[in-house]
């Protein structure tokens, strides 16, 4: 059938919907076949050059035999991504950032490429056009200390012995994001050490320094001037009074810092099942003078390696890995399709996703919440310490939704009501939900130092809530009866931008966010009356492009966002736009189908969806995402609900996602 006309598409007729069932069809074929022999779905998980690059460098700090097969696709996969401005970016198609630049630089230096090559005179002339290796982050510069390319006195001084200071203390690790504290602590060791990397080769990067001191640009800041002022003349003083603490002290934080990595190891899945905890943590072991052989320090290793993908010509190393997110939403998007493809997966994937619920171990999370118990899932295969709110929400609500939908009985009873129980466990006083700890809100930890990337804190965002919202709403609370669904929504109405949309902390961005909101106030028993509701599905419909779908940049995350501004389309925002105005009651409206028929169009041969754009939020301004299942499920997620409501002759969808 050809592009069907937009004024077909104001009242759709039989012809156009079979195609779109012959659309469903198709995806849910091709992520039928995705699906692994033990019932998961794990897609992969890419970054910008900053991660192969100090995957790279990590070998040669330690020293590793060489594996010229493998530096030559990673120096492959890192020409291939270098952008038109000579640097690399921090996603698709984004301005230069420094820090990246350098280290895919290095790494390309590291792996033979000569720097009178065409390629990297041009990386070289750019960065050093932004103010060169200076300017690079803290994380960059403590690598560049590592290889004696700075001074350790151009980082901001963290003291180990931070690691002995009481909780109450105002600066301490349990009051930083999960993903920062088990960075930080095995680095806290790294740096007490001044540790020097290996560096077999003798390769430096000098010539990234621009001579003199390089001007500094004026950039809208997270950081607060009296604050910043405050932590900087803190930071002055330690470096006096650094060689001064007793080397007893210093001995006892380093063994307080080994045992908390060693606690967390993860076993393959690494400390904090992140990539840069996980070489931090090899790093520190390996300046402890532990053997490569030691148990500790051999699983840390391994776990590193879980994170490649090698291809043919190409290889990469991923941040970390997403099995569970992508299981549970997978599963979410079958449902929607239904028929014998839900029956054929979803009791499958589920019953994978079942034994990797934590109920034992109760992470750092239990600070706050002690009497809590366990119940939560991880978004990597395992993460015991470190569950988080965002995934098994999204878990819980697959199992029971399928519990009435495909008949699963009460074999799922107990592991929706722990992950319930663990998820409203840890609602914040404001009414929201973090992402990993409850109130993890402490704002002035963001002008120290050492958080110039300002993503240490861990603080309820409306995308998170929402789910949590959705989760509670599906399993039958209500704002009439429940206080704490009623400080939900409250949260989330007051989260609401002034043009009506809502901030995606975890997907990019105002698209996400607001898709989110609009399926969890749905849920809730908002419905299209509502003035929250209306004016999030008034935005949707004011920014769809002219193809009929959505789109927003990793730019709307910048400190100086002044509004939406057009982007091209991509299968997965299209999507979270086409869900969100269903939640609002919209599926009759003309945007709506134009939306539908732009996925339709645009499935390719394999009748999935191509999209080389970076939807997922790693730390907004510092960090970014492309998850490859996003336009697999998503899309497929989106037509599927959109047939369903049409052939129910329905409004809105009934579940919280």
């Amino acid at each position: 059938m050809k592009d069907v006309p937009d004024s077909m598409l104001a009242a759709p007729d039989a012809a156009w919907l079979e195609e779109v069932e012959a659309g469903v069809s198709r995806a849910a074929e091709a992520l039928r076949r995705e699906q692994r022999e033990d019932g998961h779905w794990v897609f992969e998980l890419e970054a910008d050059a900053t991660i192969p690059a100090e995957y790279v460098l990590l070998r040669q700090h330690l020293g590793e035999p060489d594996d010229p097969a493998l530096e030559a696709k990673i120096g492959n996969y890192l020409r291939r991504i270098q952008g038109e401005h000579g640097g690399w970016p921090l996603f698709h198609g984004g301005a230069l950032d420094v820090s990246a630049s350098v280290k895919a630089y290095f790494c390309l230096k590291m792996s033979g490429d000569s720097p009178d090559a065409p390629h990297m005179a041009r990386a070289r002339a750019a960065i050093l056009a932004h103010g060169g290796a200076a300017r690079a982050n803290v994380f960059t510069r403590i690598l560049l200390a590592m290889y004696g390319e700075v001074s350790w006195r151009q980082v901001p001084t963290i003291p180990v012995e931070m690691i002995l200071l009481p909780r109450w203390f105002p600066v301490h690790i349990s009051r930083m994001s999960y993903w920062a504290r088990t960075v930080l602590v095995p680095l806290l060791v790294l740096q007490a050490l001044r540790v020097r990397a290996r560096n077999p080769r003798g390769v430096r990067v000098q010539e990234l320094f621009a001579p003199g001191r390089a001007p500094r640009r004026r950039v809208r800041t997270h950081r607060h001037p009296a604050w910043s002022l405050f932590f900087n003349g803190i930071d002055g003083g330690l470096k006096v009074a650094e060689p001064l603490w007793p080397r007893r002290l210093r001995r006892q934080a380093i063994e307080r810092c080994v045992a908390f990595v060693t606690e967390r190891l993860n076993g393959e899945d690494g400390l904090g099942a992140i990539y840069p905890a996980m070489a931090n943590a090899v790093m520190m072991y390996d300046a402890l003078g532990y053997p490569e052989d030691h148990p500790d320090r051999a699983i840390a290793r391994r776990s590193i390696e879980k994170l490649l993908v090698i291809r043919e010509e190409e290889a990469y190393c991923q941040p970390c890995v997403s099995p569970v997110w992508d299981t549970a939403l997978t599963a979410h998007a079958m449902m929607e399709v239904g028929g014998e493809t839900a029956e054929a997966t979803v009791p499958r994937a589920l019953s994978w996703l079942k034994p990797l619920q934590e109920l034992d171990v109760r992470g750092d999370w239990a600070e706050a919440r002690p009497h809590l118990r366990p119940g939560g899932w991880a978004f990597q295969y395992r993460n015991a310490h470190y569950p988080d709110l965002d995934d098994t929400a999204v878990v819980v609500m697959a199992m029971d939704r399928a519990r009435g939908q495909l008949g699963l009985g009460a074999g799922y009873d107990e592991a929706v009501a722990r992950g319930a129980e663990w998820t409203v466990g840890l609602q914040s006083s404001n009414g929201g939900w973090g992402a990993f700890d409850v109130d993890n809100v402490h704002y002035y930890l963001n002008n120290i130092p050492f958080a110039d990337h300002g993503a240490l804190l861990d603080p309820p965002t409306a995308d998170v809530s929402a789910r949590c919202l959705g989760m509670m709403a599906q399993l039958g609370e209500t704002p009439e009866t429940s206080p704490r669904m009623r400080a939900a929504l409250s949260y989330l109405e007051r989260e609401q931008e002034a043009d009506g949309s809502w901030f995606g902390r975890w997907g990019v961005n105002y698209i996400y966010g607001t898709w989110s909101a609009l399926i969890a106030l749905n849920a809730a028993g908002l419905d299209g009356s509502a003035p929250s509701v209306r004016r999030g599905a008034d935005w949707l419909l004011s920014i769809q492009n002219p193809d009929g779908g959505w789109g927003e940049d990793c730019e709307s995350y910048s400190l100086d966002y002044r509004g939406y501004e057009p982007a091209l389309s991509t299968a997965s925002q299209t999507a979270w736009a086409l869900l969100g105005l269903m939640a609002a009651g919209e599926v009759d409206h003309p945007a709506v189908a134009r939306g539908i028929e732009h996925l339709r169009r645009t499935q390719d041969e394999t009748g999935l969806w191509r999209q080389d754009a970076y939807t997922g939020g790693g730390f907004p301004r510092v960090f970014y995402l492309r998850y490859h299942g996003y336009p697999r499920f998503f899309p497929l997620w989106a037509m599927a609900r959109y047939r369903n409501l049409k052939r129910g002759n329905a409004r809105r969808p009934a579940h919280g996602m």
